[in-house]
């Protein structure tokens, strides 16, 4: 769809105050009044001046817009970031629009479904929007517990009534035992309430960082364990990593490259902890000595009548 240039709807500048952007809307909105204007395109321009304006007028909407409006010109094609309509509320009419009013596609696309959750809202008191966001953890941090500061960037109005991005940053609390998927609720940091009414909350939904040595399933957590070939064969102890330290565990003998042994609850912790999984791979040693190329050419007398390939065999 094409993206849609609203403050060329309005004819104002990108910089006009909150109060400019009203006034420009009052003007266009009594010019193409359908009661007022008996032009066959008044009704449609009505509606893109409301549309507009509804974009414009609330400091959350129009930062978000602006944020993103750079990097696309009016009449070329355009697709939200994911996540893009997150937290937005529809506010209601103006007094010329109406609350009932239908959206065109790229508003409907742009700010979501959830428009139209707070049509008819009025007067002086109103909750603050839920905002949402994504944090990343590192799998420790599950494991432990920890403090993050985490920076957002979110919009705020100056003295001369302009909105800017800014940064903010919050101290989190991580609870030991959080899975990637879950959700983090912050309760009054979400968008700002009008009057008496509470602020929206912050949901931060939880993923973890990719790790050098593990890999997470849920609740269960995988670490790929090289083992020496004498090791696999006669069983051995060996240490295994954990991501809240390293346990010994007994290797089977007669173990193949990819077998996986279980560490009950050694994966991520909770009311049903997780499980880790240790992940056998043979690793063989190089032959770049006379004596490491003697030994295997006396293995392979050794193991004279072994076939790896037997299986692949017609």
């Amino acid at each position: 769809m094409e993206f849609k240039d609203y403050y060329a709807t309005l004819g104002v500048e990108r910089t006009a105050t909150q109060d400019d952007i009203k006034r420009a809307y009052r003007k266009l909105a009594r010019k193409y009044h359908p009661d007022l204007n008996k032009e066959p395109d008044a009704e449609a321009r009505f509606k893109d001046v409301a549309e507009a304006y509804e974009a414009l007028k609330d400091s959350e909407k129009r930062a978000a817009y602006d944020d993103v409006e750079a990097r696309y010109k009016s009449g070329r094609e355009f697709t939200p970031p994911p996540g893009w309509d997150s937290g937005f509320e529809y506010s209601g009419g103006d007094g010329y629009a109406g609350a009932d009013m239908d959206h065109s596609d790229f508003f409907e696309t742009l700010f979501g479904a959830r428009a139209a959750g707070a049509r008819g809202a009025r007067g002086t008191h109103m909750a603050g929007s839920d905002h949402h966001a994504k944090v990343q953890i590192d799998l420790r941090d599950a494991y432990r517990g920890a403090r993050r500061t985490i920076s957002l960037r979110v919009p705020q109005m100056d003295a001369d009534g302009h909105v800017r991005m800014r940064e903010r940053q919050l101290d989190v609390s991580i609870p030991k035992g959080i899975r990637g998927g879950q959700h983090l609720r912050l309760a009054g940091q979400g968008g700002p309430a009008i009057g008496d009414a509470p602020a929206g909350d912050l949901y931060l939904e939880v993923a973890f960082a990719p790790d050098p040595l593990f890999r997470v399933d849920g609740g269960d957590v995988y670490v790929d364990i090289p083992v020496a070939p004498w090791e696999a064969a006669l069983g051995a102890d060996v240490i295994i990593p954990t991501p809240d330290g390293s346990v010994q565990m007994k290797l089977p003998p007669g173990s193949a490259s990819g077998r996986k042994l279980r560490l009950k609850g050694k994966g991520i912790p909770g009311g049903q902890p997780g499980d880790l999984y240790a992940v056998l791979s043979i690793a063989l040693p190089p032959a770049d000595t006379d004596k490491a190329k003697a030994a295997y050419r006396e293995m392979a007398k050794t193991f004279d009548g072994f076939a790896p390939r037997r299986s692949l065999e017609a």
